[in-house]
């Protein structure tokens, strides 16, 4: 039987098997996952995802498992970034034939984008701490202030002022309708500045360990802590916290987002079925071919048999709620998007206003300068990136947003 991966064994330590036969494979990222794969402490082969793209340090949409090890810079900075869907009761016949109301209504209730740099008038944030977000910080407060006496620096962020909010970027928030016209309400963000602020340090604390080592490594990005190291039990610990933080901000969001749709429609709607709450940037504990190990999924989705998981397509475009097939050779992963065949700043240079419109017809968002780094055009192909991993997942629903909020 044919593999659906590209194996590719070099001259070093590990292989690696990449989802991407039909979808764009950039030179530059495969050099990187090749840099990788030639650290001894990298179990068994690395899985690449048809969604990827060059990184910092790690590629984006690779899964990486290490042995009594863990680097920093594979999951990066932004923690337990993911997404979540949820089913509503409503249908499109229940929505109005102008739906710039219901995208103002998410705009108002969600703080997105980022001003004043960052600082406190920053519209990204809460200037004043809503009671949801205030009782629900304090259940994780405390785990914040042990990890803050050993490291003050993640003190000195926005943690329980971006509790709750989106961000930037390609964060966004949605409201979309499946191929039966059920109507979903799905958004992706992480853990915000805290996150940043917890990565950044670690990152930096890997490289002292590098350096005091005196390791050689193909990239400072890839500096790793060893189980046992003085940092070690600290990175694991606050990126448990941020993972937690990451989702409990999706969890409130959504709430938000369900309670400005249900004023500004005027119905009670229900929420029929939580599709997923799901990481793709984040370290999990695992076990997989003979080893426990620490799996980091870089831009990639678990989809253990049965596992519901999220795939957005990028603006404009359809996503998918899917359910994991369990393939071991991929460590039970899929995509976590479409991937970027464009850099932003490229992106910018190359569409204008006008590709923006045309590009996201039919679908109620921003389609101003700003936003142009985020058409369409700036992703691979959702349908080919879907057909690079059918022996990941299957598509339970497809979905086609109608309101898009971008940060």
């Amino acid at each position: 039987m044919d593999k659906n991966y590209n194996l590719i064994e070099e001259q070093g330590h590990a292989s690696i098997k990449a989802w991407t036969k039909g979808v764009v494979f950039e030179g530059k990222a495969q050099q990187q996952l090749k840099n990788i794969a030639a650290m001894s402490i990298v179990h068994s082969h690395i899985a690449v995802m048809p969604d990827v793209h060059l990184g910092k340090g790690a590629t984006i949409g690779s899964v990486i498992p290490s042995v009594d090890a863990v680097i920093p810079a594979a999951v990066g900075v932004d923690i337990g970034c993911g997404m979540v869907a949820v089913k509503t009761s409503l249908r499109a016949e229940h929505l109005p034939d102008n739906l710039s109301g219901i995208r103002h209504a998410f705009e108002s209730a969600v703080p997105h984008g980022r001003t004043s740099g960052g600082g406190r008038a920053d519209r990204g944030a809460w200037r004043n701490i809503p009671q949801l977000v205030a009782g629900e910080w304090l259940k994780l407060e405390a785990r914040f202030e042990h990890i803050c006496r050993k490291h003050p620096v993640i003190k000195k962020s926005n943690h329980v002022n971006h509790l709750g909010t989106m961000g930037t970027g390609n964060h966004f928030l949605e409201l979309c309708l499946d191929e039966n016209g059920a109507v979903w309400i799905m958004l992706h963000s992480g853990s915000r500045g805290v996150g940043n602020r917890i990565g950044t340090h670690f990152i930096e604390l890997a490289k002292k360990e590098m350096r005091r080592h005196q390791i050689n490594l193909p990239d400072m990005d890839l500096a790793y802590l060893e189980e046992g190291s003085k940092y070690f039990n600290d990175y694991v610990e606050a990126v448990e916290w941020a993972q937690d933080f990451a989702r409990k901000n999706r969890e409130i969001m959504m709430m938000n987002a369900i309670t400005a749709l249900r004023k500004q429609l005027g119905v009670n709607f229900s929420t029929a079925e939580l599709a997923v709450n799901c990481h793709h940037n984040y370290i999990s504990r695992e076990h997989h071919f003979g080893k426990d190990c620490y799996v980091t999924r870089k831009g990639a989705v678990r989809a253990q048999k049965g596992e519901m998981g999220i795939i957005p397509g990028s603006m404009g475009e359809r996503s998918f709620i899917v359910r994991g097939l369990g393939n071991p050779e991929s460590f039970n992963s899929c995509s976590h998007g479409a991937g970027r065949v464009m850099s932003r700043t490229k992106a910018k240079k190359v569409y204008n206003i006008q590709d923006q419109i045309k590009a996201t017809q039919g679908v109620e968002c921003r389609k101003d300068a700003a936003v142009i780094d985020e058409i369409p055009h700036a992703y691979k192909d959702i349908d080919q990136v879907m057909a690079a991993q059918k022996d990941l997942v299957e598509v339970v629903h497809t979905l086609k947003q109608v309101v898009c909020v971008k940060g």
